[in-house]
């Protein structure tokens, strides 16, 4: 079974973004941790089935919220690169799974 970790810039994101939605309105930095929280299951459940985007990294798009999860596999690990917004530019999100 294939676990799932984050890069600390990648969990920066999440944790900018969840800060973000709080601060808009109480409780919805929690659903879009719910929203990641799914994402990432079903790229556990279903590791390939996402499609492949930039050097072997994949792209998951969060349900309900204009964010994207971008990962590699890694043998038997989920490594989550970046969790970016669909508006920023994709040189972001490239430079992490380059570098």
């Amino acid at each position: 079974m294939k676990s799932a970790g984050f890069r600390p810039a990648a969990q920066a994101d999440v944790d900018a973004a969840y800060k973000w939605y709080e601060e808009q309105r109480p409780g919805l930095g929690r659903e879009f941790i719910a929203a990641v929280d799914d994402a990432v299951g079903s790229i556990l459940a279903f590791p390939e089935s996402y499609p492949v985007v930039h050097r072997g990294a994949r792209r998951v798009p969060l349900a309900r919220f204009p964010y994207s999860l971008f990962y590699r596999i890694e043998g038997q690990r989920i490594l989550v690169v970046a969790c970016m917004h669909g508006a920023r530019h994709p040189q972001r999100w490239r430079s992490r799974i380059d570098g």
